[in-house]
This record gives C-alpha cells, sequence and structure tokens, in this order.
C-alpha cells in the first residue's frame, strides 16, 4: 500500500512533537500546523541533494519562522541529511546538531540562522537576488547553470515585523520571480488570537508590492497546496506569496488552534490523544520504515545534482574562463595575487598623500580593488553621494539590468543589511553597503547575525563623529563606535587616512570568517608619514605611529580624526617621553599574540585613549580617556571638537596631569 501525503506530514509532526517532549522545550505547534506544506514542497517541487548540502544549483529553503525549527530538522533527516535520529533525540541540548533555532554552520541543510523574526525573509530575499545576479553573469545560450528557486515559510510574526515591509517592498520592485514564499496564516501567536493587534490585509499589501498573491489556500490539502506552487513557478516577472490557511497544532485533540500549542510542549496525555486522533501508533521517534523510504531524496538528488555536473562539463568546454570564475567564486576565493596587488595599491596611497576624507579614501579603495573583484556587490540606503559607495566600474542592478553590481536599497537600513546576509550566504558574491554610522542602530539585529554567520559582509559607515558638524546630535554617533565593538566576531576599523583606510577594505576582503565595519569620516583627514613596516602593521589593529627615544613615559592610543590630534599632541609634550599608537581596529589588535600588544602598549606605561565617543570600552587598554560621553551638538566640526577637549592643548595638559600622579 502506497504511502499518503498525509502520512509523511504526520512523520513530520510526531518527530517535532517527540523532540519538544524530550527537550522538555520548544515550538510544536507551528510544525504540526505547516508539515502538509512542507510535505508537498520538499517531496515535489525541492530541488536539492541531501548528500551535498552545498551544490550551488540546488534550490534554496528558508524557515523564517525559525522557532519551527524541529520542522526543520525533521525534513532534513528524513529527506537523507547527516543528521542522525539521535541528533533529533538531543534537540536543544548542549553542542546537538539540532540548536534552538536553525543556524548556518551548525546543521547540514540550514541555509541561515533564523529566529529573530522577519530577518528570514530578508535572507531569502537575498538569495532570490543572488540567483538573479549570478545567472545574469554566468549563464550563456545553452548553458542556465545558475537556475533554481528561492522558497521561504514565513508566519504571522516576520509578517509584523518592520523589516517585512521594507524588504517585500524591495522584492516586488525587483521582480524577483523565482522567489517564493508560504504564508503560515494560522492567526495565533504568542499572545494569542492576532486579531486583536495584527488587522492587516495581508494579501493587499503585498499585492501593492507588486507580488503574485494566490489566496485562500488549504495549507493541510496536499492539492491545493500543489496547484498554488505550479502556479507560482510559472511566474516570470513577480515573486509569489502564497497564503496558506493552517491550524496551528494540527492533529491535537484540545490544544490545536489555540496559542497554548505555540511554545510549549504537548505533554504526555495530549501527545498519547494526539496519535489516536491522527492514527499514528507508534512509539515515540518511530517512523515506519515505508514511510521513511518515501521521504528519502537522496537518489533523486543525486540524479539532480549529476544532470546538472554534466552541463556544467559541457560548460566548462564551452566557456572555460567563465566556468573557472565560477567555481573560484562559488568556492569562495579571492583572485590569486590579489593580497601582493592590494599591498601595492596602499604603498601607492602612502606616497601619495591625499588628505581627503576616510569616506572618499573609500572609494579610493574600491576604484583599486574593485576591477579585480567581480563578486564585490555594492549599495547603499540612499546616501550613495555621501557614503562613496559607487566606484568608476559600477553598474545599477535592475530587472532589465540583473548583470549589474550596485542596489539602491533606499531608506531601509535593516532591510539592506539582512539582504546582504542572504546575498553572502548565496554564494559567489561579496556585499557591501553604505549608511550614517548613526543609523546603523537600525541594522544592529542584521549585523549581529552575519557576525554570528561568520559572513564576509562589509558595512561602510560615514560620518562617523561630531566631525560631521551642524548636522547636530541626531546624526553624530557617539556611542555606536563602541557599541558595535561589543558585538563578538565583528571587526570594526575606524582608519585615521587613506592608506589605512586601504588596508581596512584589504582586511575585510581578506578574511573569511566574518564582517567588517568600516567607520569613516566625512571631513578630510591629513595622511600620516609612515615606513614600511608601519604600513605592514595596520592590519594588526593597533601599532606604533609615532615612538620616541627608549621607554615611553606615556602612550596615547587614538583612533580615526583623533590621531592626527593625538599626534600633534604629542609634539607639544616635547618635554616628555610620548609614543602614540594607532589602533584603528580593535578587534583585530585583540587577536594578536601577548608579547605584539605588549611591545605596542607596554604593560608598565601609562597610557591615554582619544576618541570621539563614549569611553568606557577604552579602560582596557588605557588608564584614563577623553572621550564623549554625552550627545553632540550642532555646529561647525572646529568648533565642536574644541568644545569637547579635542585638541592637542588639551590631550598635553591631560596626560602631563597623569604623570605626575
Amino acid at each position: 500500500m502506497s504511502v499518503s501525503p498525509s502520512q509523511r506530514a504526520n512523520a513530520v509532526r510526531f518527530l517535532a512533537i517527540d523532540a519538544v517532549q524530550k527537550a522538555n522545550s520548544g515550538h510544536p505547534g507551528a510544525p504540526m500546523g505547516m508539515a502538509d506544506m512542507a510535505e508537498v514542497l520538499w517531496n515535489e517541487f525541492l530541488s536539492h541533494n541531501p548528500a551535498n548540502p552545498q551544490w550551488s544549483n540546488r534550490d534554496r529553503f528558508v524557515l523564517s519562522n525559525g522557532h519551527a525549527s524541529m520542522m526543520l530538522y525533521a525534513l532534513l533527516h528524513l529527506t537523507g541529511y547527516d543528521l542522525p535520529l539521535d541528533e533529533l533525540k538531543h534537540f536543544r541540548q548542549f553542542h546537538s546538531k539540532t540548536p534552538g533555532h536553525p543556524e548556518f554552520r551548525y546543521t547540514p541543510g540550514v541555509e541561515t540562522t533564523t529566529g529573530p523574526l522577519g530577518q528570514g525573509i530578508a535572507n531569502a530575499i537575498g538569495m532570490a537576488l543572488g540567483e538573479k545576479m549570478m545567472a545574469a553573469q554566468f549563464n550563456r545560450p545553452g548553458f542556465e547553470v545558475v537556475d533554481h528557486y528561492t522558497y521561504t515559510v514565513l508566519g504571522d510574526g516576520c509578517m509584523m515585523e518592520g523589516i517585512s515591509h521594507e524588504v517585500c517592498s524591495l522584492a516586488g520592485t525587483w521582480k524577483l520571480n523565482k522567489l517564493i514564499a508560504l504564508y503560515d496564516d494560522n492567526g495565533i501567536s504568542i499572545d494569542g488570537h492576532v486579531e486583536k493587534w495584527f488587522g492587516d490585509d495581508t494579501p493587499k499589501r503585498f499585492e501593492a508590492y507588486g507580488w503574485h498573491v494566490i489566496r485562500n489556500v488549504d495549507g493541510h490539502n496536499p492539492n491545493e497546496i500543489r496547484a498554488a506552487l505550479e502556479t507560482a513557478r510559472k511566474q516570470k516577472e513577480r515573486p509569489t506569496l502564497v497564503c496558506c490557511k493552517t491550524v496551528i497544532g494540527k492533529g491535537s485533540p484540545n490544544k490545536a488552534g489555540t496559542h497554548d500549542v505555540h511554545g510549549a510542549p504537548l505533554g504526555a496525555d495530549e501527545i498519547a490523544a494526539t496519535r489516536v486522533a491522527l492514527d499514528w501508533h507508534h512509539p515515540a521517534f518511530e517512523v515506519p520504515a515505508d514511510i521513511r523510504a518515501s521521504w528519502d531524496a537522496k537518489a533523486r538528488g543525486a540524479q539532480r545534482e549529476g544532470a546538472w555536473a554534466t552541463l556544467f562539463a559541457a560548460y566548462k568546454k564551452a566557456h572555460p574562463e567563465l566556468a573557472a570564475e565560477f567555481e573560484r567564486r562559488v568556492a569562495g576565493n579571492l583572485p590569486s595575487g590579489f593580497e601582493k596587488r592590494s599591498v601595492d595599491a596602499i604603498r601607492a596611497a602612502q606616497d601619495k598623500a591625499e588628505n581627503i576624507a576616510t569616506r572618499v579614501g573609500s572609494q579610493r579603495a574600491l576604484n583599486a580593488f574593485g576591477p579585480e573583484l567581480p563578486e564585490l556587490i555594492g549599495g547603499s540606503a540612499d546616501l550613495t553621494p555621501s557614503n562613496n559607495t559607487f566606484w568608476s566600474g559600477s553598474h545599477d542592478f535592475a530587472p532589465e539590468t540583473p548583470a549589474g553590481n550596485y542596489v539602491r536599497y533606499g531608506v531601509r537600513e535593516f532591510g539592506m543589511c539582512a539582504i546582504m546576509n542572504g546575498i553572502s550566504l548565496y554564494g559567489g558574491l561579496i556585499p557591501y553597503a553604505g549608511t550614517f554610522l548613526m543609523f546603523s542602530d537600525y541594522a544592529r539585529n542584521a549585523l549581529r547575525m552575519a557576525a554570528l554567520m561568520k559572513l564576509r559582509n562589509i558595512y561602510v559607515f560615514t560620518h562617523d563623529s561630531i566631525g560631521l558638524g551642524e548636522d547636530g546630535p541626531t546624526h553624530q554617533p557617539v556611542e555606536q563606535i563602541s557599541s558595535l565593538r561589543l558585538i563578538p566576531n565583528l571587526d570594526v576599523w575606524r582608519p585615521c587616512d587613506v592608506p589605512e583606510t586601504l588596508v581596512a577594505w584589504q582586511q575585510a576582503l581578506l578574511r573569511k570568517d566574518g564582517p567588517a565595519v568600516l567607520a569613516l569620516s566625512r571631513q578630510n583627514l591629513p595622511v600620516i608619514p609612515r615606513n614600511g613596516e608601519q604600513l605592514q602593521a595596520i592590519a594588526k589593529g593597533g601599532y606604533v605611529l609615532v615612538d620616541c627615544d627608549g621607554t615611553p613615559d606615556i602612550v596615547l592610543i587614538a583612533t580615526g580624526s583623533e590621531i592626527a590630534i593625538a599626534v600633534e599632541a604629542a609634539k607639544v609634550m616635547k618635554n616628555n617621553s610620548v609614543r602614540v599608537v594607532s589602533m584603528p581596529c580593535a578587534d583585530a589588535f585583540g587577536r594578536q599574540p601577548q608579547n605584539y600588544r605588549d611591545a605596542v602598549l607596554p604593560p608598565n606605561c601609562k597610557a591615554l585613549a582619544i576618541e570621539a565617543g563614549v569611553s568606557n570600552g577604552w579602560y582596557q587598554y588605557a588608564d584614563a580617556v577623553i572621550g564623549l560621553d554625552s550627545f553632540g551638538e550642532s555646529a561647525p566640526a572646529g568648533q565642536l571638537f574644541e568644545h569637547f577637549g579635542f585638541t592637542a592643548a588639551h590631550i598635553a595638559s591631560k596626560a602631563e596631569a597623569m604623570l605626575k600622579k
């Protein structure tokens, strides 16, 4: 007797139910409600190979409502990924491959880390954008080597988060027709029935964005789900939202359709009743052999990847240079010799000694590095002329120009950075984008997710201090640099001139295991004299920029626009032995061996840190700080620097007072 779709869906339901019960923690309701949707999608539409989760032409699947993680783990286990049953039995336990929310790099087959609601759909949009760009760059007639779909499932919580408005508007504008979203419309969130606080006409909203919307699909009827997906895949110019009416906790006699099943185990009695209601008479974690075999996707996956491999072999013969470039980029490798050539560009910048803003220096870096990095995908949140993120080789991405390498995100900082995560996760592309440093607060959680997932994203955050002047305290970042440094695995660079800016770009590009922030000035800054050894040392995050004879009496530590002032202060203190240390990236400096750090900052030497921002983060390196522990003011930059004590005279006075103690 053949296995029915409902039997396959029940296998997902009960693996989720049993894992949550064993862990005494988790969310069984969403997996139970979405199991029928997942069964149709994964068995009839999703093109993937469980034996090779990194196959480049696989369909992407994103579980945006990441609290339903046990549904995804059940799907991965049943279809044949390297996720044994024991891992499901250790759901949410220490060092298991089944953490509470899906985590990229942790579990085979998980495409992105989800949990903070709304960001999963944003990541999926970034992946669909990546597919569109890579297809335009690499496909040739008869060789569609990039040709697949991106699917995502999302719930009411994702719809309510503001980020969904930002990114779904862009998806419609970009005509991402190979993006298909299934909306789990169960009407329940943690607090209860959502109509009390979520009364949107969601289909109309998405139609206004330019999406193709399929309404009122019975999310428990395989025929209706199948028909909707078939229709969605025929779209040529619009992404599709499939609105599936579902029952949270489907099958639970006493808890289905209520918030009681959202975020707590069903309990032994209710699980027993659910087994009876769904005619599932099997012990916990047991899936009958015939049902398990009907889920197995290994043979089908091998066949699909094999067909693609045959196509790619022919592509390689017809277009060898393109194929080699495709393989390089998908592997995440930079062009051979890039590091050496970047060093040459850094030396040239030092020799040229342009006294310009570091935001302009960033554009110089793009013009130097960009021509040999076709994987660079730039953009800005409606601040391109201010962020200087558009370089001589930039070309706008649009539906009509999908091979473009520059994205106009509009005023959507959070959406921009979450989409960047999806682009980076997709592979073959390195995203960078800009806004004012002040507005990094809007994007904070997307930056945190990039750091958590170890993505190679580059954030060009300009107007980095009170140096922006007259726009005043609403636009003058005070706490932003310090607070960004608190995010683990996020490198924060605040360069003082053009050479340091080029090094910051170089290091951000070379790093494969995390993102980087470039905090850049609006105002012009002088290039500081350096020798070759000092140029090389910039990459270490902190180095001796100006030294004295013998052991210093005091070390002045500074970053960014305050470096030039610290150098002048050292000259004022001519009766003392003063060392000036530039620390453009405290994160990189912290990774250096202890003996190097001690050589730069002698342990028994007094140190004064100078930065136009909150002071508390500097006490790990300094005995005292000249910082800005208040909001700024609206006035010309020079006047503000003097008012808040960022002058050579004030620094020298403070340092001399420290030496007298």
